[in-house]
């Protein structure tokens, strides 16, 4: 199994729905937000991907997000845009960008230097957890 791993980023406003605290007031955060795809296979050139090509499917995805209030952002205009489902929203989003055979192993997002979620998408019928 092949790797590759790449980070981005992206600043944003949200607040936590029902949440008994500070973070149910408007705030914002700079998100970090590292992703790793896999490949069992490498392509003519032996590469997973273009590392170019990873990270602009990224950006794209990230620039959904970034200098904007999440919470008129669909799907967090309904569901609330905590770290763990920001994970997983670049995790969809990004998994179809990508070309067959290659997937998303996680992504993680820190919304500060010492707090981070990570998502990890279930593995495809047929395939085995690594």
């Amino acid at each position: 199994m092949y790797e590759l791993t790449i980070e981005g980023d992206f600043a944003a406003a949200h607040n936590l729905r029902e949440y008994q605290g500070e973070c149910e007031n408007l705030h914002g955060h700079n998100w970090r937000v590292q992703v790793q795809v896999t490949a069992r296979e490498l392509d003519r050139l032996g590469m997973v991907l273009d590392f170019r090509e990873l990270k602009s499917a990224l950006k794209e995805v990230l620039g959904e997000l970034d200098h904007r209030y999440l919470n008129e952002v669909p799907p967090f205009d309904r569901q609330n845009p905590t770290t763990e489902n920001i994970c997983r929203f670049v995790a969809e989003r990004l998994a179809s960008a990508l070309p067959g055979g290659v997937s998303v192993r996680y992504v993680r997002c820190w919304e500060s230097e010492r707090c981070s979620a990570r998502y990890r998408p279930e593995p495809e019928a047929g395939r085995t957890a690594t």
